[in-house]
C-alpha cells in the first residue's frame, strides 16, 4: 500500500494543567511507532500506510484514557492517493 499522510489533532479532556503532558504521551506513542512525523502547533502529521496510521489514532485514544482523560476530542485528516503522498513533497521546500 502506498504512503499517505494523516494529521491528528487530539484534545484530551483533563484538567487544563495536564493537557500538554497528555498530548506529550500521545506524541511519544507516535515517535515509538518509528513512522515519519512532524509536530505542529495544532496537530501532528504522520506518514505511513493507512492501516498503521489508523492504529496509531486508536492507540492515541487509549493513551489519553490511561492518562486520566474522561473524554477525547480528535480531528483526523487524511491525504491519500493511489500514487502515494509524502510529507516532503508538501513541505520539503520550506525546511
Amino acid at each position: 500500500m502506498e504512503k499517505c499522510n494523516l494529521s491528528l489533532q487530539i484534545i484530551p479532556l483533563v484538567d487544563e494543567a495536564e493537557v500538554y503532558s497528555v498530548v506529550d504521551k500521545v506524541i511519544q506513542t507516535i515517535d515509538e511507532s518509528g513512522l515519519k512525523y512532524i509536530v505542529g502547533p495544532m496537530e501532528t502529521t504522520m506518514e505511513g500506510n493507512l492501516e498503521e496510521l489508523l492504529e496509531i489514532v486508536k492507540k492515541a485514544q487509549e493513551v489519553c484514557i490511561s492518562a486520566g482523560a474522561h473524554r477525547i476530542l480528535s480531528v483526523v485528516k487524511i491525504d491519500y492517493s493511489s500514487s502515494g503522498v509524502t510529507i516532503d513533497e508538501k513541505v520539503g521546500k520550506y525546511r
